[in-house]
């Protein structure tokens, strides 16, 4: 009882705020447009976010934290001395791929001197500043000897080069760990790609080479040159490979994520356009019918700059509360949409619904009382569920924000929903009252009138005037629309048929049967070439690099924090233990194996162990470079102590497999906890994979649990529980389904699939909610009654919506784009299995399931039995007759 009670307050007060709106049409027609104007003007000096890892990284990781306690252990500087990879900080860096088209060995004499004249254009490289022209010498990492650090693998093709010019034959490279002329060895397994061997590891060919020159960025003249630097190094490289065809080379900055994750905004520019006027002239001819004058073509307008009001004035608060834009933001137009368009044309629909000899302020009274319940409890579902999303709750900053702009972007429209929208459906209404064009606003001419004039004029201002209808043909009035005629006519009919149902059932039985054979295949993606344009130097270098590099992951940092008892030899099992199963490049083992191997541990006191183990690395040339993986702390007693030590480890794991390399991660921070030894791993990509799963999990987790809540604590809002029980259903299934299609579509669960996800449980809940109450709350009669009266009622406003929201996808597929191509696949999904739910599963499943309806008996009684007398009339002057039925 209290229920109904609440619902039929609500509505009073969504007909009085009808009619105040209804009575004051220019005032709620201006203000929004205003709004709009007022703040939008803000986002013509929008700013873009430049850091990748501040979107896309989660924001409390505790690889975040090791990477400042490696960062304070070892310095940048030095570590870049190991040119194995990013080993702590990416900073400033340019990277070439060099390979053939021929697969040819990019170790022969030709392609050798190839590449090294490469490197020779490359540290050639001027950046001009005035007074003074930069070059690689000028801003490159420096070695302790104050020269340039290079790619180890640069000697290794210069002792090559060295070697074929004296005939020397007893040169040989090995891999994935070679030795040089000085004795070092140095590692080469990301530096030489597509490697063949010969027994004992001694390279055959190599089909790839990858240099790498890291640049230095210690304050802001200094970045501003390297990032001009970058620049140039792309250029040079591409001119490089134009003189030289054969040869084909990919090259890559640290600036190249970021301005290919921004391309994505610059290449969707005309598709976007292209999109608008799709689904502008859809919206259009969805609001179009052939009679004149209750045709609303401006309305479908209208309900598009309703939409971009909203969205420019949510830009504008965005813009100007300090917010910055990036390519995730393209997805929010989609989002407002699917919701404002529904909203419009519900809208629409209940004013077909209102008798014409009203009042406009009656018939907009009784709009709003019909259809806005419904919109606001949508709309609070799209604020709770995207609310939740732009919380601290969400740990990666993308989503946090794309939640945040649709949250206000979705409340200013529903705010002029209310507004301009009504106003403007008032406007038409005085139109449609005073029998004027719906397009060009003209009187329409009586049809004695039209009768005198050509063919086209009557074509164009066909109307049918109240005067001349019945009742029973004033209430068909609008059933020459299309979209109605072929929903009443047509399709109610054929969906509840009898011999249709058994096969609706049997493809809902096989879309479960696909979607559940998807869902377990779901894979969490982290690979950031997923978010960029696709002809760019990042798509384009991470596949070569998949393709030739891929045998070993990215150097991993063992780093060990506290002092131990390296003189221990338990202490350097343990340590060679827990490194066990990786490939260990650094010097540091190979030095505890020497210990070992010279049995001086045994015995030795601390203070002899560590005057040995700082004359080692003064005296012998073979550890000249271990001091850079060895950090001493001199006591008062001129006695040195070990704080910190590190090795450097690579897995046999592919790093085309993002699963696997995750799975080590965890596997390493596991054993790190029930070790002996306190150590850390770090690689930069951990920060982005630290807690990827949770953190891109947690917003739709945490919106499916506030959806939930929601339409439990609205079921003391609507006219009946069950309806939020089916409207739960329904988001199961279709969610389910959406996630399975999309894995099998290969899309990975990432950033942009997850807010889509968001988005798919409001787009569910809109389209079907209306259609399940209308069902519900029907009494009397029977269930095939009511599944056709709630699609002849709501389905209309869910095909026009859904027609508009489809065309205005269709461009966005053709966008060169991996977001864009995500974001269209997931979308496209919602929508289309919302729609297969709402006009094929539905209406077939609610014929025979709860709710019951009872048909009225009515008791026969012999007493209060009714007479019934039949009269023939007979008109003389048509000769027609006329049957009257009299109840006596």
């Amino acid at each position: 009882m209290l229920r109904q009670v609440l619902h039929r307050g609500l509505r009073t007060c969504f007909s009085r705020l009808g009619h105040f709106i209804a009575s004051h049409p220019v005032f709620f027609v201006s203000a929004p447009v205003l709004i709009s104007i007022l703040l939008g003007a803000s986002f013509s000096r929008y700013q873009v976010e430049e850091s990748v890892e501040h979107l896309l990284a989660p924001q409390h990781s505790l690889a975040k934290i090791e990477r400042n306690l490696v960062n304070s252990l070892f310095p940048v500087n030095r570590s870049k001395h190991r040119l194995y990879s990013d080993l702590q900080t990416p900073g400033r860096y340019g990277r070439v791929i060099v390979t053939s088209f021929q697969k040819a060995n990019m170790l022969d004499q030709h392609h050798t001197d190839l590449i090294l004249k490469l490197h020779a254009a490359v540290t050639r490289i001027q950046v001009p500043r005035p007074g003074f022209n930069y070059t690689f010498a000028h801003i490159c990492i420096l070695n302790n000897d104050k020269t340039c650090i290079v790619d180890d693998i640069v000697h290794v093709l210069e002792e090559l080069k060295n070697a074929r010019a004296t005939n020397r034959t007893n040169f040989a490279i090995t891999y994935p760990i070679t030795h040089l002329k000085d004795g070092r060895a140095v590692y080469n397994g990301h530096q030489l790609g597509g490697v063949t061997v010969h027994s004992k590891d001694r390279v055959k060919s190599a089909e790839a080479v990858q240099l790498t020159y890291y640049l230095q960025s210690i304050n802001t003249l200094n970045d501003m040159v390297a990032e001009r630097w970058e620049s140039s190094f792309c250029d040079t490289v591409r001119l490089f490979q134009k003189s030289n065809s054969k040869v084909k080379m990919y090259p890559y900055t640290s600036s190249s994520l970021r301005e290919d994750f921004q391309k994505t905004s610059r290449v969707s520019e005309r598709y976007l356009v292209t999109s608008l006027i799709l689904v502008v002239t859809m919206a259009i001819l969805c609001c179009s019918m052939q009679d004149c004058v209750r045709s609303k073509p401006w309305l479908g307008l209208l309900g598009l700059v309703t939409i971009s009001l909203a969205t420019l004035t949510a830009a504008g608060i965005i813009n100007l509360t300090g917010g910055k834009y990036n390519s995730t933001f393209l997805g929010v137009p989609f989002v407002m949409l699917g919701h404002g368009l529904y909203g419009t044309f519900e809208m629409l629909s209940s004013w077909r619904k209102t008798r014409e000899d009203q009042h406009v302020k009656e018939r907009t009274a009784a709009v709003y009382a019909d259809s806005m319940l419904s919109f606001s409890l949508t709309t609070a579902m799209y604020l709770v569920t995207f609310g939740i999303g732009a919380s601290p709750f969400t740990n990666i900053e993308a989503a946090r924000i794309f939640c945040c702009n649709s949250c206000i972007a979705i409340f200013f429209n529903y705010l002029y929903v209310l507004s301009f929208y009504g106003s403007s459906l008032v406007f038409t209404g005085y139109i449609e009252n005073n029998y004027q064009h719906s397009i060009f606003c003209r009187k329409v001419p009586k049809p004695e009138v039209l009768q005198e004039k050509p063919a086209w004029y009557r074509f164009l201002l066909t109307a049918r005037f109240s005067e001349d209808t019945t009742d029973a043909e004033e209430a068909n009035t609008y059933e020459s629309h299309l979209l109605v005629c072929f929903l009443k006519r047509y399709y109610c009919d054929w969906i509840t048929n009898t011999y249709v149902k058994p096969f609706v059932v049997l493809f809902y039985l096989i879309y479960i049967s696909f979607a559940l054979m998807g869902y377990l295949q779901v894979s969490k993606g982290s690979d950031l070439s997923n978010i960029v344009a696709t002809a760019t130097q990042t798509i384009e270098y991470t596949t070569a690099q998949q393709k030739y590099f891929s045998n070993y992951s990215p150097v991993i940092g063992f780093y060990i924090y506290e002092s131990i008892e390296y003189w221990n030899t338990s202490v350097q099992e343990d340590v060679l233990e827990y490194t066990k199963g990786f490939v260990r490049i650094s010097w540091f083992e190979s030095y505890l194996n020497y210990l070992r191997k010279l049995n001086v541990s045994t015995g030795l006191p601390k203070k002899n162990f560590t005057d040995m183990l700082r004359n080692s690395f003064l005296k012998a040339p073979q550890f000249s470079h271990f001091q850079e993986d060895i950090i001493f702390s001199k006591k008062y007693n001129d006695e040195v102590d070990v704080v910190a030590s590190r090795m450097f480890l690579v897995a046999k794991t592919m790093e085309t497999n993002r699963e696997e390399l995750y799975d080590l991660l965890e596997t390493l921070r596991r054993l790190s906890v029930t070790s002996k030894v306190k150590f850390i791993v770090f690689n930069p990509s951990f920060v982005y994979m630290d807690r990827y799963a949770s953190s891109l999990g947690a917003p739709l987790h945490n919106s499916c649990i506030s959806a939930l809540f929601l339409l439990f604590f609205s079921a003391f809002l609507v006219a009946d529980a069950l309806i939020n029980v089916w409207i739960t259903l329904t988001v199961v299934s279709v969610e389910f389904g959406v996630i399975g299609f999309m894995t099998l579509w290969k899309v990975e669960l990432d950033c942009i699939s997850v807010l889509c996800l968001i988005y798919g449980i409001n787009y569910t809940i809109d389209n079907c909610a209306p259609l399940l109450s209308t069902f519900v709350l029907g009494k009397d009669f029977t269930r095939t009654k009511w599944v056709k009266n709630a699609l002849e009622v709501h389905g209309v406003a869910i095909l026009q919506s859904y027609l508009c929201y489809i065309v205005g996808l269709i461009p966005l597929a053709a966008v060169p784009s991996n977001l864009t191509c995500t974001l269209f696949r997931c979308l496209f999904l919602i929508a289309f299995v919302t729609f297969f739910h709402c006009f094929a599963i539905l209406p077939v499943i609610l014929t025979f399931l709860p709710p019951s309806k009872k048909k009225r008996k009515e008791k026969k009684n012999p007493e209060n039995r009714e007479e019934i007398e039949c009269v023939e009339m007979v008109d003389i002057d048509s000769t027609r007759v006329v049957d009257q039925i009299t109840t006596v």
